[in-house]
C-alpha cells in the first residue's frame, strides 16, 4: 500500500470521526434557536442532545460486534454513509418530534462508525506506523470537539440553526469517496452470526444506565439495566458464540487498562462539566470566554499526541500510562487556587497547561495497550467495550461528584459557588491520581519492544478526548 494511500485512509477515519465529534458539540449553542423555531420547551431541548447519547451508548457494544462479524470498511461506510443522511432529516425537520427522531438515529450511525473509525487506520497501517497514526487521529478528534461550539455559533448567527446538520453532508460524501478510494475492502467471517440475544440485552442493560443518568426522573431505568447486564453476562457465558467474550476481561492489561480508563474518563468529564459552569456562573465569562478558555488543551492534544505515541511505540506504554494521568492529577490540583477572580495567565493557565500535558501523554498509549490484547476477530467488541466504559464513566461521575458539590455549594440559594467547585476539583484530581496508580501497578509492558501499533488489527479505539463545551 502506497504513502499517498494510507496517507488518504487516516484522513477517511479523521473525517468520518470528526463529523461524528463535531455534532456532538455543535447542538449545544443552537439549542435556544431550535426552540424558539420548533417549540418544545426545556424538555424539547434536552431531548435533542440526550436522544443520540442514548442510542450512542447502547448500541456501541452491538456496533463494535458488527464490525467484527461484517468487516471494519463496511460498517465504517454504513454508518457515515447513515449519519449523512439523518443529517438531511434533522436539516428540514418541521416539528421538535421529528429532530429528536433524527438526533437518535444520528446515534445509531454514529454507533457503527465509531469502533470502526480506529479500526480504518489499522487496516491501512503497518504496525511500525500506526502510534503515530493513531495519535494524528486522536488530535483531530480534540480540535473536533473545541470547534463545535464555536463553528456552531457562527452558523445559528450568520445563517440558521439548520446549517448545524447540513454542514455534515459534503464531509460525509468526501469521507465515503476516500474510503472507496485508499481503505482496503474488508471481508466477511464466513459461519459467524450476531449473538442477537445478547444484542437486545446489552443495547437495552446499557440504555437503562444512560437514561437514568441524562433523566434522573427514570431513576428505575438504572436497576432494570444493571439486571439486564447481569442477564447479559449469564448468557455471554453459556452461548458457543458470544457477542462479548468474557475471557478479555483474564487478560491483564485489558482489564487494569479499562479500570484506568474509568477512573480517567470519569474524571475528566467531570472536571470539563464544572469548570465550564465555574468560569461562567462564579467567574463571570461568558460562554464564548469558558470556550476559549480551554482552547490550549486542544492546541497540546493537537501538536503532542502523535509524538508521544511515537515514542510509546519506542519506550513501552507502562511509564506513560503510569506518570501521564499523575501529572495531570498536579494540573487539576493547581486549580485549587482558583476564587472569584481568575487571573486566565497566572492562575488558570499553567494549571491547563500541566494537565494537558498529562493527558495527551496518556490518551493514545492507554487505549491502544488495553486493546493489544484483544483478538484480531474480537477487535470491533473489544474497542467499544473501552469506548463504552469511558461514555458511562463520564456521565456516572458528572451526576455523583454534582450530588456531593450540591451539598457543600456556597453560592446564594444554593447555586454551585467557589467551595463546590473546590469540591469538585478535589474528586477529580483524586480520580486521576487514582488512574495513574493503576496504570504504574497493573500495566505490563510486552516483553519484546513495545509498540502501540502492535495491537491486533483494528483492536484500537481511541476514546474522544473529553473537551469543555459551551451551552
Amino acid at each position: 500500500m502506497t504513502r499517498s494511500r494510507k496517507q488518504l485512509a487516516l484522513v477517511a477515519a479523521i473525517m468520518g470521526s470528526f463529523v461524528a465529534g463535531l455534532d456532538s458539540t455543535v447542538v449545544n449553542v443552537a439549542l435556544p434557536a431550535i426552540r424558539e423555531d420548533l417549540g418544545g420547551g426545556l424538555a424539547g431541548q434536552q431531548w435533542v442532545s440526550n436522544a443520540y447519547l442514548l442510542t450512542l451508548g447502547s448500541l456501541i457494544l452491538v456496533a463494535g460486534s458488527l464490525g467484527d462479524i461484517y468487516g471494519e470498511r463496511r460498517v465504517f461506510s454504513v454508518g457515515v454513509g447513515g449519519f449523512g443522511v439523518v443529517s438531511v432529516l434533522c436539516a428540514v425537520a418541521p416539528s421538535i418530534e421529528v429532530l429528536v427522531a433524527g438526533r437518535a438515529l444520528q446515534g445509531v450511525f454514529g454507533a457503527l462508525l465509531t469502533p470502526s473509525a480506529l479500526a480504518v487506520i489499522i487496516a491501512a497501517f503497518p504496525p511500525d506506523e500506526r502510534g503515530a497514526a493513531i495519535g494524528s487521529w486522536t488530535a483531530w478528534s480534540g480540535i473536533a470537539m473545541v470547534i463545535g461550539p464555536l463553528a456552531g455559533g457562527w452558523l445559528v448567527d450568520t445563517l440558521t440553526w439548520r446549517w448545524i446538520f447540513a454542514i455534515n453532508v459534503p464531509f460525509v460524501l468526501a469521507t465515503l469517496m476516500l474510503v472507496s478510494m485508499a481503505v482496503p475492502p474488508s471481508t466477511r467471517r464466513r459461519g459467524v452470526r450476531l449473538d442477537w440475544l445478547g444484542a437486545v440485552l446489552t443495547t437495552f442493560g446499557l440504555a437503562g444506565p444512560v437514561l437514568a443518568l441524562i433523566n434522573p426522573s427514570l431513576w428505575f431505568a438504572a436497576p432494570i439495566g444493571v439486571a439486564l447486564l447481569a442477564v447479559f453476562i449469564w448468557h455471554e457465558r453459556r452461548t458457543p458464540a458470544p457477542m462479548l467474550p468474557l475471557e478479555l476481561f483474564a487478560r491483564r492489561n485489558f482489564l487494569f487498562g479499562n479500570l484506568q480508563t474509568f477512573a480517567m474518563y470519569g474524571g475528566l468529564g467531570a472536571l470539563f462539566f464544572f469548570l465550564t459552569l465555574f468560569l461562567q456562573q462564579v467567574a463571570g465569562y461568558t460562554a464564548l470566554q469558558a470556550g476559549v478558555a480551554t482552547i490550549p488543551t486542544t492546541l497540546v492534544m493537537f501538536t503532542l499526541s502523535r509524538r508521544f505515541g511515537a515514542l510509546a511505540d519506542k519506550l513501552g506504554p507502562r511509564l506513560f500510562m503510569g506518570c501521564g494521568p499523575l501529572v495531570s492529577a498536579v494540573g487539576i490540583a493547581l486549580m485549587l487556587r482558583l476564587d472569584e477572580t481568575v487571573a486566565y495567565w497566572t492562575d488558570l493557565f499553567p494549571a491547563l497547561l500541566l494537565f494537558s500535558l498529562g493527558l495527551t501523554a496518556t490518551v493514545t498509549p492507554l487505549t491502544a495497550t488495553v486493546l493489544a490484547d484483544a483478538d484480531e476477530h474480537n477487535a470491533g467488541i473489544a474497542s467499544a467495550v473501552n469506548n463504552a466504559i469511558a461514555r458511562v464513566a463520564s456521565l456516572l461521575c458528572i451526576a455523583a461528584v454534582g450530588a456531593v458539590v450540591a451539598s457543600v455549594s456556597s453560592g446564594p440559594d444554593g447555586t454551585f459557588g467557589l467551595d463546590g467547585f473546590h469540591t469538585a476539583v478535589a474528586i477529580c484530581a483524586t480520580l486521576l491520581a487514582l488512574g495513574g496508580a493503576l496504570g504504574l501497578t497493573g500495566i505490563r509492558n510486552p516483553r519484546r519492544e513495545v509498540r502501540c501499533a502492535d495491537c491486533a488489527a483494528g483492536a484500537q479505539s481511541v476514546n474522544e478526548p473529553p473537551v469543555a463545551t459551551t451551552t
